[in-house]
């Protein structure tokens, strides 16, 4: 099973965000991939604590290295997806866009 690692905001709106990355990481697992999702150490590290959210950055980017591709979500592009898809490059590791039309396709339209 490809290893996909899930490039998508997580600052400011954090509850919102991780909403998003739990539907990021159902269309991987729904491709046949096996997301690799750092959003979710915010579940137990307070992301608006900058010691915090560089523990959780850090050992996101650790987990890239043995990762398959990088999939990048969301049309905003931050400081630290941008951190990622650098690693990635450094690493020879592909990164894929999927755009909203490609995830409604497979899991629908989460307003709907």
């Amino acid at each position: 099973m490809k290893k996909v690692y899930i490039c998508a905001p997580l600052g400011g709106d954090v509850q919102g965000n991780l909403e998003k990355a739990k539907r990021y990481s159902e269309f991987a697992l729904r491709c046949g991939a096996a997301p690799v999702t750092p959003h979710f150490y915010a579940l137990c590290l307070d992301d608006s604590i900058p010691e915090e959210r560089e523990m959780g950055m850090a050992a996101g980017l650790s987990l890239l290295w043995f990762c398959d591709e990088v999939w990048v979500f969301d049309n905003q592009t931050t400081d630290g997806m941008r951190a990622e898809i650098k690693l990635a490059h450094n690493l020879n590791i592909r990164v894929k866009v999927i755009k909203e039309h490609e995830i409604k396709k497979v899991i629908g339209d989460v307003s709907a």
